[in-house]
């Protein structure tokens, strides 16, 4: 609806094809609050098929989007040398960007790959192009329901528990915007989660110091 709302103003705008925009009154987007930690992850895995199960896996822990970046990337794109991942096509200035693999992450590109050196890491079935959004989506809703997890929780939850950790873990929030292909600042302090536990870990550090 966002996005539809935009194309009426540029309708009036600029290309002067209607003279007034339909008004379109959008819901307030709440934070999400639900997280695909470890405990979900393992449920997920137990029960899920491939290729979702490497999705699941590869959405934590490199944080990419997963119908944009994910299910076009080609191995070509993989720096094994490096150990990084080029997204060729992202939102950031310079149009493309880096992103570290994990130990995992790796090995499970590297299966994938194989001894291929080019095409698609997630091919259909008629090999010319990528996995598409409804096969995923439809073996994440199985997957999901078998493992008793709530509707709340959707595939895209991996990305966002990603900047989460991230966020949490290195306290830098340029670099975790940079890696995940973050351009608005607003945005990106949605991954900011301070717990509890933060305020309590800082306060008894302070304690000690004195």
């Amino acid at each position: 609806m966002r996005t539809l709302r935009r194309i009426f103003n540029k309708a009036k705008k600029h290309w002067k094809v209607i003279h007034e925009t339909p008004t379109i009154n959008l819901f307030e987007e709440r934070e999400r609050t639900i997280l695909s930690d470890e405990a979900a992850e393992e449920q997920l895995l137990a029960v899920a098929e491939q290729p979702l199960a490497n999705i699941i896996v590869l959405m934590r822990d490199l944080g990419v989007r997963n119908a944009k970046e994910l299910y076009p990337l080609r191995i070509e794109h993989l720096q094994w040398r490096k150990h990084l991942v080029r997204i060729p096509d992202s939102k950031t200035k310079a149009g493309e960007r880096l992103v570290p693999m994990s130990h995992r992450g790796e090995a499970i590109l590297r299966n994938r790959c194989g001894d291929r050196k080019e095409v698609l890491v997630f091919s259909s079935c008629r090999k010319s192009t990528h996995i598409t959004s409804g096969l995923v989506s439809k073996r994440w809703v199985r997957a999901r329901k078998k493992a008793g997890l709530p509707k709340d929780l959707v595939l895209y939850c991996g990305r966002h528990d990603y900047g989460t950790e991230m966020l949490q873990r290195t306290g830098n929030l340029k670099a975790v915007m940079e890696v995940m292909g973050q351009v608005d600042v607003k945005t990106a302090m949605k991954y900011q989660h301070p717990g509890l536990h933060v305020i309590g870990e800082a306060i008894r550090a302070r304690c000690q110091a004195k």
